[in-house]
């Protein structure tokens, strides 16, 4: 007997789904790909076409109603996660939507509630945090392995610059480096760290050229016992996506934290220790985790209090730059 798979539909041809989140899917083992919608039948069929996928659909509304979907992946403009998620969730279709879920704490309130009322699951599309190397290095600090944790360093920046009519420079449909990356490290520390920041005080350079969005940014987001998470992002500068928790007797190294080699490194006494780990897709991860909350009734890793508490810190930090002032997240 064949096992049952999630059989997925596909809203918008974004470049993300093409390159990584469909391939993921496809890799998985409980899942798979069945149809694309465009607002563009022909650019839909194109993309269908290319990633070997059954259906092509010209609109989103021609997917939501079709009876052999299961779940859709929302890989639109952050602006537009609220208004597609409800429709999602009246058609009965669980989502996996792109991160930040929501522009505010507000709106991923009543994306959950219609999702709740709806009997279907909703979740953020934080494909890192399915790596089994966090699992375990959150582990080896709750086990005191580094010490006290004395503080985490998160960097994740990119330079896109040169493509001014990206979405992501503009300002009133959710973009900015802090959203875009800067949400990354956030959520890092907080799952790591386990608890809820208290404060956070941003520092970015809102470029005239791209819309006045955050270009780069540089934070520091307090948490108890004088714990610090220090970050930078940015979409107008070099290449980097690192994290360092730092203990008072050691420190843990991720050198590709969110993108590329899963490994990481545990340094004590001047001593290095590179930990390998298995490499697995964790955009396959990620659907595997989905269709066990699906098919098996099992809580997804992060339940529905995690994304209002993500966006909630990462709307803090933009609030922060954009105010100049430090913002209480309490």
């Amino acid at each position: 007997m064949t096992e049952k798979k999630v059989r997925w539909g596909i809203m918008s041809t974004a470049s993300i789904g093409k390159r990584s989140v469909i391939p993921g899917i496809q890799e998985s083992n409980r899942n798979v790909v069945e149809a694309v919608a465009s607002r563009s039948l022909e650019n839909a069929q194109a993309y269908a076409d290319e990633l070997g996928i059954p259906k092509a659909y010209g609109s989103y509304e021609e997917l939501l109603n079709d009876p052999a979907i299961d779940a859709v992946y929302i890989p639109l403009p952050n602006h537009l996660h609220k208004e597609w998620t409800l429709k999602a969730a009246q058609a009965g279709k669980h989502i996996l939507c792109e991160k930040p879920i929501a522009l505010d704490e507000a709106e991923a309130e009543e994306m959950i509630e219609a999702c709740k009322d709806a009997g279907v699951i909703l979740a953020e599309a934080y494909m890192y945090r399915h790596q089994k190397r966090y699992d375990d290095i959150k582990t080896l600090i709750h086990n005191g392995e580094i010490g006290d944790i004395r503080g985490i360093h998160g960097v994740f920046t990119f330079n896109g610059a040169q493509d001014t009519g990206n979405i992501r420079f503009t300002k009133e449909w959710g973009g900015g480096s802090i959203y875009d990356v800067g949400c990354y490290p956030i959520s890092a520390a907080r799952f790591l760290l386990d608890e809820e920041p208290s404060a956070v005080t941003t520092q970015a350079f809102f470029s005239p050229d791209h819309g006045d969005v955050d270009m780069m940014a540089s934070g520091i987001m307090e948490f108890s016992n004088g714990v610090s998470l220090t970050f930078d992002c940015g979409m107008w500068a070099e290449f980097r996506n690192e994290l360092e928790i730092l203990g008072s007797e050691g420190r843990i190294v991720m050198k590709e934290a969110f993108l590329g080699d899963q490994s990481y490194e545990i340094i004590k006494n001047g001593q290095t220790e590179k930990i390998l780990d298995d490499n697995i897709n964790p955009y396959a991860l990620q659907a595997d985790n989905f269709a066990e909350a699906v098919l098996d009734g099992k809580p997804t890793k992060f339940p529905a209090e995690d994304i209002i508490h993500n966006i909630r810190a990462v709307k803090g930090a933009l609030i922060s730059a954009e105010k100049q002032e430090k913002i209480l997240l309490g």
